[in-house]
This record gives C-alpha cells, sequence and structure tokens, in this order.
C-alpha cells in the first residue's frame, strides 16, 4: 500500500502514522534514549538549561567543542509533538565531540498545551538564540547544522520555510512533511489542526527556492506512509538544493537517529561529510 487513501478506515490511517508499529517495543528505545543521554551527561562537559527564550520550555542544553572553529550540530527530537524532551535527546552527542563538533539538543514546548505553530517559533528561536552566542559558548556560527528525527524533522523543515537564520546544512530523519493525512490520524487529538493549519504547516507546500545542503534519512523498516512522506520530500528537495539520500535497510523509525554522527554508517558519513569533518558518503 502507497499514498494516503481518505477513504482508509481510522484504524488503517492510525497504524500507517504509528511507527512503533514497526517495532516489538517503544519503550526500549525510549528508556535506551534516556540511558544513553544520562551517560553522555555524566561523561562529557555540558551547560545545561541555556535558556533560549521566556517560555519554561525554552531551554537547551551544549556540549562545547574543544577544537578550534568547532561546527556545531543542533538536534530536535521527535515525539509525535507531544513527548520526549531536550534530557532523554542527548543520545548522539558523543559521536560529534570525537569529531571535533559541539553538539546542542534543543527543549521546545509540546502540544496539546502548546500549539503547532509555537513550536516552530520555538525552533527558530533556538537556532537565532545560538547564533548571536556562538562566541562565548565555542563554535563558528558560519558552521551551524540543524538536524531533527521524526516530528523534529518536521520542525527543522518548517524553521526552513520560517527562513530562520542560515545554517550551512540540514539533516532529515523520518519525518512528515504533509500534514493533511496527519490532522485525519489519532495525532490530531493532541495536535488539534484543521485544514489550514495543516495546510500552513506543512512544509512539503511552502519550500523556499533555495536552500542549503540537505541529508534525508528514513529507516528501511517504515510504514508505507512514513516512506511516501520521504519520498515527497527527496523529489522537493532536489528542486531546490544539494540532497543526499540514506535509507539504512537495518534501521527502523526508532534507532536510526543512533547513526546521526557515526563514523562508517551511511547516515554518519553523510552527515559528517555535509559538516566538513570527513571525505565520507559524499557519493
Amino acid at each position: 500500500m502507497r499514498g494516503w487513501d481518505p477513504t482508509w478506515d481510522q484504524a488503517t490511517l492510525d497504524r500507517q502514522y504509528s511507527p512503533s508499529s514497526c517495532v516489538p517495543s517503544i519503550d526500549y528505545y525510549l528508556q535506551e534514549y534516556a540511558r544513553l543521554s544520562a551517560d553522555a551527561r555524566q561523561a562529557e562537559i555540558v551547560r545545561t538549561d541555556l535558556r533560549y527564550g521566556e517560555s519554561p520550555d525554552e531551554v537547551l542544553d551544549l556540549f562545547p567543542s574543544e577544537a578550534p572553529d568547532a561546527p556545531l550540530q543542533i538536534f530536535i527530537h521527535g515525539g509525535n509533538w507531544q513527548e520526549l524532551t531536550k534530557d532523554s535527546s542527548a543520545f548522539a552527542v558523543r559521536p560529534f565531540l570525537r569529531q571535533g563538533a559541539a553538539f546542542a539538543v534543543v527543549n521546545y514546548g509540546l502540544a496539546p498545551s502548546v500549539p503547532l505553530d509555537e513550536m516552530i517559533s520555538m525552533i527558530c528561536r533556538s537556532v537565532d538564540w545560538l547564533r548571536v552566542h556562538a562566541s562565548e559558548l565555542g563554535f563558528n556560527p558560519q558552521r551551524m547544522h540543524l538536524s531533527g528525527a521524526s516530528a523534529g524533522a518536521h520542525l527543522v523543515a518548517m524553521a526552513l520555510v520560517r527562513k530562520i537564520p542560515e545554517v550551512a546544512g540540514v539533516t532529515l530523519m523520518s519525518g512528515m512533511y504533509d500534514l493533511e493525512p496527519v490532522r485525519h490520524s489519532y495525532i490530531n487529538l493532541a495536535l488539534r489542526l484543521d485544514a489550514a493549519a495543516a495546510r500552513r504547516n506543512s512544509p512539503i507546500h511552502h519550500l523556499p527556492s533555495a536552500l542549503p545542503p540537505v541529508v534525508i534519512a528514513r529507516g528501511g523498516n517504515e510504514t508505507d506512509e512514513y516512506i511516501r512522506q520521504h519520498d515527497i520530500m527527496v523529489t522537493a528537495l532536489r528542486e531546490r538544493t544539494r540532497v543526499v539520500e540514506v535509507v539504512e535497510a537495518g534501521r527502523n523509525h526508532f534507532d536510526l537517529p543512533y547513526d546521526l554522527g557515526v563514523a562508517g554508517t551511511a547516515l554518519g558519513d553523510a552527515v559528517l561529510a555535509q559538516m566538513g569533518l570527513t571525505d565520507s558518503g559524499e557519493t
């Protein structure tokens, strides 16, 4: 089955937008995210709860690099716009630190308390704040890269639509880029999107003509709708910028982000090459 059909019954549509339907246990990954993130905070230097906006949710953690002229990878977590926080989303940091890059993990408000438009504004504010404070935080503001997984990929793509301060590169993992089918699924119980809001917040309809280079990735084990959403975004991006597409056959929606900065993996090599940290992955 490929392509959203408005005549699908509710169970079919909900299953297509439930990536947990492809894995034995989502709890395993959520617990591992938390464990790996806690391990990283214990082992590495980190500046926690740096405030980038006025809301209590608008804080981020920064893992500085000791390398001169360091690039920065900014990670936006997923969770269907209603789960997870920065505290369980630093699991990808250590490979970047080993490569001489700094790493930031951004917290943002969640549905249903915070509307989607405001989440996007929060991501934009976090990037702007990091650029302004780059010197004191020890990274090169011209070498900022932005990545997101699942709902985080959607927020990153919408930040590009909102024309955030220029970033050097972007990585999108297992994202949703057309929210019209999403608003008909169980996810909308929290998001509360109407047709206009879904259209306004669907990056596939609003991408600017010029974009930074993009790595766009998905796992081999994803639902048909996540595959379709990936495919339509790849097509749209290739009309606007240089794109490296990654499909990792041995990965699923939840473990794909583990490879974000890991040399020797398809995703990691592509991201590190984008950051100028290795020549791998440029194919």
